[in-house]
């Protein structure tokens, strides 16, 4: 019996990787055309023979898959193939490797496909992970494709394999995207065996079957419309501007990335995503929102809706300043994590919430549970700065410079010693200056200068 843990399935598939290195690549609005290809994993264990409605479903899966295949012969970018299992061993032989590629993916190879399907006599077992592992190899090492796996099979795994772990680790790896299961005369114990493999759909009937496969196709072969609401403090979808990644959110994959736009209409505008995967979305605000689990249904708009209030942050220096690009960092309230370091003379959006402020003026200021609220900007007053001239007499020097905070001495910079003059640019207040000239070899060779600065007046101060 053939017995895969999830843990050697997955060092399997690393392997495999690394000769598919070209395989499935990041897609999304790639200007060159994606090719789609499919690969048929068709179930020809003895109990195909059984009935559904007037026929086998061996004869009904063969009816509806030459008519379908059929509808895709004409399709552009499309390439498809074909997997049997349980169709080459007796049923008392229990051959749990009986799987086999009876058609591989080329253009033009439709008619082929449907010659083996009509020619299929089912016999043996059903194994369905060993199969799903093994067409990780039918798919040929190139990019900018979507590799589908449609398995159509009326029972459960008979070969003690796991097609939940076969599954996930070949999404996870990039290798397919999420496969489809259409489970023919399947019951309730059925359908949940296939929820972890796929998206499963029940065709317990012809038209069903029938109906199943169309679903199926039109989501393997065609995007759908959704749209993206941005909700403010009253839900209301007004945010717009931001990019968004939609990633798959088995792979990790980059798919699409859209900037949000609100159109003529005033309505957030439509967008197109792939029904194959299921997404995870991250709105690229600061801090960003991420929504997980977005599932789009095939030829339905979709509307996600995230909650995205913001509103804007500056700062503002009072009058005339020699500040070259002064910044600021923004940080959650209560969080030493940087979200952002901002030029802080623009204004910059963030969603609403508390936040510390740190402004890198000399000395820096910081400004805690500073309010982001909807739709306004916060705004940081600053007086202006005032200038201080430093000229060092000293050959060699070590020089400090300290603001005095009532009888507290707080540091502010260190003057480097490789200049003989400073230029800086600092807030008012009171200030001190203490140095020691480098030839010094006593404690009591250091001084110390006491100086003010004013709002927009320069002070001068000589060392020596």
């Amino acid at each position: 019996m053939l017995r895969l843990k999830k843990k050697s399935i997955i060092k399997y598939l690393t392997l495999l990787m690394a000769v598919m290195a070209f395989g499935c690549h990041v897609f999304a609005q790639k200007s060159r055309p994606i090719k789609t290809r499919i690969l048929f994993l068709l179930d020809a264990s003895g109990s195909m023979y059984a009935r559904l409605d007037n026929d086998s479903r061996i004869n009904v899966a063969k009816r509806l898959l030459s008519k379908t295949i059929d509808s895709l012969s004409t399709q552009k970018n499309l390439e498809i193939a074909l997997r049997v299992y349980g169709h080459t061993s007796p049923p008392n032989m229990r051959n749990c490797k009986d799987t086999r590629l009876e058609v591989p993916f080329r253009e033009g190879n439709f008619e082929d496909v449907k010659k083996k399907i009509n020619s299929i006599s089912p016999k043996g077992t059903t194994l369905i992970a060993h199969s799903l592992l093994q067409s990780a190899y039918d798919f040929p090492k190139e990019p900018y494709t979507r590799n589908v796996i449609i398995l159509i099979t009326d029972g459960i795994e008979e070969c003690s394999g796991d097609p939940c772990a076969v599954s996930e680790a070949l999404q996870s790896q990039g290798i397919i995207l999420k496969p489809f299961i259409i489970g023919i005369g399947s019951t309730e114990e059925f359908r949940r065996a296939f929820d972890c493999v796929g998206r499963y759909y029940d065709a317990n009937t012809e038209q069903g079957f029938d109906d199943a496969l169309k679903i199926v196709v039109s989501q393997a072969l065609n995007n759908t419309t959704a749209q993206v609401n941005l909700l403010d403090i009253y839900s209301k979808p007004t945010e717009t501007n931001v990019n968004m990644s939609f990633y798959d959110m088995k792979s990790g994959q980059l798919i699409y990335n859209y900037m949000h736009t609100i159109n003529e209409r005033g309505n957030p505008d439509t967008i197109l995503l792939d029904p194959v995967y299921n997404y995870k979305m991250v709105v690229h605000t600061i801090p960003p929102v991420v929504k997980e689990h977005i599932d789009v249904s095939p030829g339905k708009h979709t509307i996600i809706g995230v909650d995205a209030p913001q509103g804007q942050f500056t700062v503002r220096v009072e009058g005339l300043t020699n500040y070259n690009n002064l910044q600021c960092i923004i940080r959650k309230r209560g969080s030493f994590q940087t979200l952002h370091v901002q030029e802080a003379v623009i204004k910059e959006k963030y969603l609403v919430g508390k936040y510390d402020i740190e402004v890198l003026c000399l000395p820096r200021m910081t400004f805690k549970d500073v309010s982001i609220n909807q739709d306004t900007t916060t705004t940081i007053q600053l007086p202006q700065p005032g200038k201080l001239i430093v000229n060092c007499q000293l050959q060699d020097y070590y020089a400090d410079v300290y603001q005095m905070v009532r009888n507290d001495l707080m540091w502010i910079c260190k003057l480097p010693v490789e200049r003989r003059s400073h230029i800086l640019i600092i807030q008012p207040g009171d200030y001190k200056i203490i140095f020691r000239a480098k030839g010094g070899t006593r404690s009591s060779h250091t001084f110390e200068r006491l100086f003010k600065i004013t709002s927009g007046q320069a002070t001068n101060i000589v060392l020596n």
